[in-house]
């Protein structure tokens, strides 16, 4: 990783700047490969983190192991007394019927590029760019990943680079690649750690 930051750093002044200000992130966001973990993002779609995670933990302490198995036969009014919207649902549902039917095979998107995982996952109703993006990056770890359609990655880029449409970050954005993945680790440091917000990402 020492590399990878100083070629960003070297890239682009913002990322030593980022790094003087508020130092190194202590760890690298990461969560296991697999259903669970995409049910969680599911539920973190357009609400904050510890909102989900509050509706995740009652659902894993009603049901136990969060496997397709268990969550198929769930019915709408049992997700809606964990918190869980209906539309959500039936994302779950519909991701938990294309493993048990073996539409998707969750176990060999590790051994594919990003760009033939973002294929297959985009096609799973529910699961869209933001979702794919954070799965890629947390779970797959692919290394150039920019996910821009997350608000504090926008947010952050258009304070520190003065940059207000989403098409010309991506553009910018080319300059960190191969690393844009730690590239927007960094800005989501920068984001958190000014507003003194630390989130905990497993469960």
């Amino acid at each position: 990783m020492k590399e990878a930051i100083q070629y960003l750093i070297k890239k682009d002044k913002i990322f030593g700047q980022i790094i003087d200000q508020y130092g190194l992130p202590e760890i690298i966001p990461s969560r296991p490969e697999g259903f669970e973990t995409l049910v969680l993002l599911i539920l973190e779609q357009q609400v904050s983190i510890d909102s989900a995670k509050a509706t995740f933990l009652r659902m894993r302490n009603s049901v136990g192991e969060i496997i397709p198995e268990n969550l198929i036969s769930i019915s709408e009014e049992e997700f809606r007394s964990f918190g869980v919207s209906r539309q959500k649902a039936k994302y779950i549902n519909h991701l938990a019927d294309a493993i048990l039917t073996n539409k998707i095979d969750l176990s060999t998107l590790s051994l594919i590029s990003a760009d033939e995982v973002r294929e297959k996952l985009i096609q799973l109703k529910g699961i869209g760019n933001w979702t794919i993006n954070v799965y890629l990056m947390f779970s797959l770890k692919k290394e150039d990943v920019l996910p821009i359609g997350d608000v504090a990655i926008v947010n952050t880029m258009k304070e520190l680079l003065g940059l207000q449409e989403k098409e010309d970050m991506v553009i910018y954005a080319q300059n960190w690649a191969p690393h844009r993945t730690l590239a927007s680790f960094l800005l989501w440091h920068h984001y958190l750690q000014k507003r003194g917000r630390k989130i905990t990402y497993q469960y």
